[in-house]
């Protein structure tokens, strides 16, 4: 979209806490990648409308985004967040604690693969927000079927990669390769899942949501 559109829908966001805003500058002054200007917007709307009671987002970063749904959840909902990047950390856990939103978001330290295997709870989470390390989506698929509720949406952002996605991947730079076989392998894998209903949004750099088929529905589905 250019940029005269985005600055025109723009400027009808009706903004969000102050925190969020400082949080925000303090990321782009620092080059720590947080979802952009459409996404917190999105991801506002489907919390807001959505209202999940347990939320699951892997990729934590410095926490804006789980603060940004902390906001607009409805009151005793729980947040569990995964990072990896052992610097982030802890300023994620002093963000939360400035916020006074510890006792809502927990934050899980470690490798997203084998966390997300650990969680037990099958079909515990109202909504799960995907924003790690985008080739490993693919490989988290498995595990995040299982814990999405049987009515939980699944969002995956920056799916397109910038549009590299759109291209062959001889035209995309031999070390971003791997990222885009794996991207294409995902986007395939959320539109061919037999019990998924996903559509793709060119929002940002690309989201996708996923919800789960009802059982009759994929019954159906089979038989055909």
């Amino acid at each position: 979209m250019d940029e005269r559109m985005l600055t025109f829908i723009h400027s009808f966001d009706s903004g969000k806490p102050a925190y969020l805003d400082a949080l925000e500058q303090y990321a782009r002054e620092t080059n720590v990648p947080i979802i952009r200007p459409q996404m917190q917007s999105l991801l506002r709307l489907l919390v807001t409308w959505g209202r999940p009671m347990r939320i699951l987002e892997v990729g934590t970063a410095i926490g804006f985004s789980a603060l940004l749904m902390s906001e607009y959840a409805p009151e005793g909902c729980h947040i569990t967040t995964i990072e990896k990047y052992e610097k982030r950390i802890p300023l994620a856990k002093e963000n939360f604690e400035k916020a006074g939103k510890s006792g809502c978001i927990t934050l899980l330290e470690g490798d997203a693969t084998e966390i997300l295997a650990s969680l037990r709870e099958d079909g515990a989470f109202d909504l799960i927000f995907m924003d790690a390390a985008k080739g490993q989506y693919i490989n988290f698929l498995p595990e995040i079927r299982r814990l999405l509720s049987p009515t939980g949406l699944l969002v995956s952002d920056n799916i397109l990669q910038d549009g590299e996605l759109l291209e062959s991947k001889y035209a995309v730079i031999r070390r971003n390769r791997t990222i885009h076989n794996r991207m294409r392998a995902y986007l395939y894998e959320l539109t061919h899942c037999e019990d998924l209903e996903t559509t793709i949004l060119p929002i940002a750099d690309g989201v996708t949501l996923s919800a789960k088929k009802k059982a009759d529905a994929k019954s159906r589905s089979e038989e055909e």
